[in-house]
């Protein structure tokens, strides 16, 4: 309802990544979807973006980045350095079901080496999505207990800053996620906080909706009750479109309701702002006339936001709606539009 996330259709990369991050000590993978051996995005020439504004590590062997490289070969120069837009920046990576501790070593170790933050995103909580195009989830309260230790593992002593559970509290305050699910909710993501907080240099922001979904009043106790005193924030507009300014807005009203926490803003798609025709419950989903945000960075406009970020990763798709492929597919044709969009 509130957004896909698109991790579903970013396990395959991320394992194969991961694994490859981890065998080859650096990032090698080939940053290919449907791991059939696509050409690497080396040819893209990735690099880091300083460290003063955007400390965060970005993958040079994303999607984006293997665009980038697809593009330069076949001499399609001006879609290539539209797509590089996408691809010089850090974005988030979404750890999959499957492997949470070899795919957190992975980045977090890709990210060392290069002497940035690793940005991760966790989606995994059962019953997520309410059943939409990003359902799914751990199996049950141990499955995930076991999952978010094993992405506590692989991030070990390496610095990392986590994106907790998208829509999880929203979804327990919006009546999509049913009655009977809550308080194992709440005790999940409890848990999910203190143990990756244990981890030295690891932060962690729990998602706290947007600017668009309803009032701070409503989401600050559900909030206090998963935790958020012990994370070092929440984080708004993750996988949305409204704008930077009511962000900012929405978010400080909201952490004076929970003790004055920081948080972080999801920019990667909100250059226009949200899109405010056709279905109402389907203008999140891969709408059309958009554009990319700020670029991620830590200087930002007011003191209590302590990143813009690339939290969902432009360019892939919401879900099946609109002409998109599944949740999470790379959408070579909508990263152009939202690239060409864009002021940057």
């Amino acid at each position: 309802m509130y957004g896909s996330r698109g991790a579903a259709g970013m396990r395959a990369t991320a394992a194969v990544l991961g694994a490859a991050l981890l065998i080859a000590g650096c990032s090698s993978g080939d940053g290919d979807d449907d791991g059939d051996g696509g050409d690497k995005a080396g040819g893209a020439g990735i690099t880091q973006q300083p460290k003063d504004a955007a400390p965060f590590w970005v993958n040079p062997d994303g999607n984006a980045a293997q665009q980038v490289a697809d593009y330069v070969k076949d001499n399609k120069k001006t879609e290539a350095d539209q797509i590089r837009k996408i691809a010089q920046q850090p974005t988030g990576e979404w750890i999959g079901p499957e492997n949470p501790e070899q795919e957190a070593r992975g980045f977090t170790e890709a990210a060392a080496k290069a002497d940035r933050t690793a940005l991760l995103v966790l989606y995994n909580i059962p019953h997520r999505d309410c059943g939409q195009y990003s359902g799914g989830g751990a199996a049950d309260g141990n499955a995930y207990r076991s999952w978010i230790d094993g992405v506590a593992r692989g991030i070990g002593d390496r610095s990392a800053t986590v994106i907790l559970e998208p829509d999880a509290v929203l979804h327990l305050v919006d009546g999509c996620t049913p009655g009977e699910f809550h308080e194992e909710r709440y005790a999940l993501l409890k848990y999910a906080i203190d143990r990756l907080k244990s981890q030295q240099n690891t932060k962690v922001y729990l998602d706290a909706g947007n600017a668009g979904w309803g009032h701070p009043d409503q989401i600050f106790e559900p909030l206090n009750r998963a935790g958020i005193t012990q994370a070092d924030g929440f984080s708004v507009n993750v996988s949305n479109f409204y704008s930077t300014e009511d962000s900012i807005a929405y978010g400080k009203e909201l952490s004076a309701k929970v003790g004055d926490k920081h948080f972080v803003i999801d920019t990667s798609r909100n250059g226009n702002g949200p899109y405010t025709e056709g279905d109402p419950n389907e203008r999140w989903c891969n709408p059309p006339g958009r554009a990319l945000g700020e670029t991620p960075t830590t200087k930002t406009a007011d003191p209590l936001v302590d990143a813009y970020l690339w939290i969902k990763r432009p360019g892939e798709s919401d879900g099946e709606c609109k002409g998109g492929p599944r949740a999470g597919a790379w959408w070579p044709d909508y990263a152009l539009k939202l690239a060409r969009g864009s002021t940057t």
